[in-house]
């Protein structure tokens, strides 16, 4: 890391460092506040529905992306190089043609980690489950997948065939040191 810029004030012995990359580091007395630059962000929807069994976890596909700048997202999973905490998002449509619910769970290198959200459905209306968490990531072996899980009774189409009914999207918020 070549030292761009030094500024100290007081005690507080601020240092922002910066490398080629365009990536900061900004430290105080020593402790790593922040690393700033470069930040990995995706979106990815599917435009077609997807049949989704009883009682079953499935993996949700994302057919097509509107921006991956790190290229981290590929086969419906999110790979960060970078490590961490990570902002993400997921949204799912479901018909309303059953009873029981729905789960929208993210999970992290390949078991559950949080559910995003339980929405219970109805023949009444159509249910849209969507929710958000922070999530660290190690850069190197973690990855992230949208998983649906619901119990109707029979089969379900979920997704409408449209970027507004299916989508995945995170971004990095701050890298760790």
């Amino acid at each position: 890391m070549a030292l761009i810029n030094t500024t100290t004030t007081g005690v507080l012995g601020t240092t922002i460092f910066g490398d080629a990359s365009g990536v900061l580091t900004v430290q105080q007395n020593g402790v790593t506040l922040g690393i700033f630059g470069n930040q990995p962000a995706f979106s990815a929807y599917a435009t077609a529905t997807q049949s989704i069994s009883n009682s079953t976890a499935t993996k949700v596909v994302y057919d097509t992306e509107d921006f991956d700048t790190n290229s981290n997202f590929a086969s419906n999973r999110f790979t960060p190089t970078v490590a961490g905490y990570y902002q993400i998002n997921a949204g799912l449509f479901c018909a309303g043609s059953a009873t029981g619910g729905n789960i929208l769970s993210l999970f992290k290198t390949g078991s559950e980690y949080v559910q995003l959200t339980r929405t219970l459905l109805s023949n009444a209306f159509n249910v849209f489950s969507t929710g958000s968490c922070l999530v660290y990531c190690n850069g190197s072996t973690d990855y992230l997948e949208i998983f649906t899980t619901q119990n109707s009774g029979s089969t379900l189409n979920m997704g409408n065939g449209a970027k507004a009914g299916c989508w995945f999207n995170g971004c990095l918020l701050i890298r760790s040191a």
